[in-house]
């Protein structure tokens, strides 16, 4: 058990010293040795987990999505997508981000050479996935008008969410996504949401902190939790 935790720990390490080289550099920048630097790990401990850099990269972009905690449940499903949105603009900058966050988001966004063979749909795909079953969730709870396609809608919000984070990193290094993102939820939701529930969105970026800290606090006892869990097994 303690060797299991030992190499969870290690992977673990490589994954985000590999995350911040790639959003330091990019992927064709980045190094092998780059990241051994940054990790303290073995060249054997790294190859035992990743075999090359692409292999690393691809995991850290497949850990985006799971990478971000739960927010609290809201009566409002539409304001759960915002609140992760939210969430995600914290987690992106640079004194509250999460390193796995910010290299997957680089690998996803830079468009790289066709040469580097990483699959950058994975992340672009569980995005839309996870965005669709929230609005089909607030659909069926009567919070979107009945003709709004729900597919459409998810492509919409995460594409839009990907070009308002870069426009925010080149103008701003990120220092206003959260404002960015409130703008548009603020002028997109009108469009589908019925006005009675759209009424009782907080489209606030001062919501932004709350929804962060609150985050952050139930990652914190889920892994308290978990790691109760495994001393009682």
């Amino acid at each position: 058990m303690a060797r299991q935790e030992r190499a969870i720990r290690t992977r673990r390490a490589i994954l985000v010293a590999a995350a911040q080289v790639f959003d330091e550099v990019g992927y064709e920048a980045a190094t092998i040795s780059d990241v051994l630097n940054r990790s303290g790990v073995t060249k054997g401990a790294l190859y035992f987990h990743f075999t090359s850099k692409e292999e690393l990269a691809q995991a850290v972009l497949a850990e985006q999505v799971s990478s971000l905690p739960r927010v609290p449940e809201q009566e409002l499903k539409l304001q759960e997508s915002l609140d992760e949105a939210l969430l995600l603009s914290y987690l992106l900058r640079s004194d509250t981000g999460d390193p796995i966050v910010q290299g997957s988001v680089r690998l996803t966004v830079d468009q790289g050479s066709p040469k580097d063979h990483l699959n950058r749909r994975v992340p672009m795909q569980e995005w839309t996935e996870h965005t669709q079953a929230l609005f089909e969730e607030a659909k069926q709870r009567g919070e979107l008008l009945p003709h709004v396609d729900v597919a459409a809608l998810a492509k919409l919000f995460v594409g839009a969410f990907t070009g308002v984070q870069v426009l925010s990193r080149i103008m701003t290094g990120r220092v206003d996504l959260a404002e960015r993102v409130a703008d548009l939820y603020r002028f997109l939701m009108p469009s589908v949401a019925v006005p009675g529930i759209l009424v009782r969105l907080d489209f606030s970026p001062e919501r932004g902190p709350k929804v962060f800290e609150a985050a952050m606090r139930r990652r914190a006892e889920e892994l308290e939790q978990e790691r109760e869990e495994e001393k009682r097994g």
